[in-house]
C-alpha cells in the first residue's frame, strides 16, 4: 500500500514546493534579491524533480493537473493569508473547487489499459 502511495506523496510534496517557488519568485523582485532567488532556484528544481519522479507511476496529464492545481491553490491561499492578496469568499470557493478537482483526479483509477494483442500467425508459416 505504501509503495502505491509513494508517487502520490512525492507529487503532493512537489506541489507544495511549487507554491514555495512561486511565492519566492514574487519576492525575488525580478531575481534582484539573493535569498528569495536562491529559494526559488532550489525549490523549483526539487519541485520539477518530484514531478518527474511522480509521472513514472501517475499518468502525466493527471499528475500535471494535480501539481498545478494544488500548487496554485496553495500559492493563492498563502497570498491571502499573508495579506499580499485580498481575501475573498469567492476566491476561497474557487480554490476549494481546484482542490476538489485534484482530489477527483486522484480518485480515478490510474491503471494503463493493455493494448489489444496482435492476432497470432497461423501455424506452419
Amino acid at each position: 500500500m505504501l509503495k502505491r502511495s509513494a508517487p502520490w506523496l512525492v507529487l503532493l510534496a512537489s506541489a507544495v514546493l511549487e507554491a514555495v517557488w512561486a511565492t519566492a519568485l514574487g519576492l525575488s523582485d525580478g531575481f534582484s534579491k539573493p535569498l528569495p532567488t536562491l529559494v526559488f532556484l532550489i525549490t523549483a528544481t526539487l519541485s520539477m524533480l518530484g514531478l518527474g519522479m511522480a509521472i513514472r507511476s501517475i499518468p502525466l496529464g493527471t499528475a500535471y493537473a494535480i501539481w498545478v492545481g494544488i500548487g496554485a491553490a496553495l500559492t493563492v491561499g498563502w497570498a491571502m493569508a499573508t495579506g499580499v492578496e485580498p481575501f475573498s469568499v469567492l476566491k476561497l470557493l474557487f480554490i476549494a473547487g481546484i482542490v476538489g478537482c485534484a482530489a477527483g483526479l486522484k480518485a480515478l483509477p490510474t491503471e494503463k489499459k493493455q493494448p489489444a494483442s496482435a492476432p497470432s500467425e497461423p501455424a506452419g508459416r
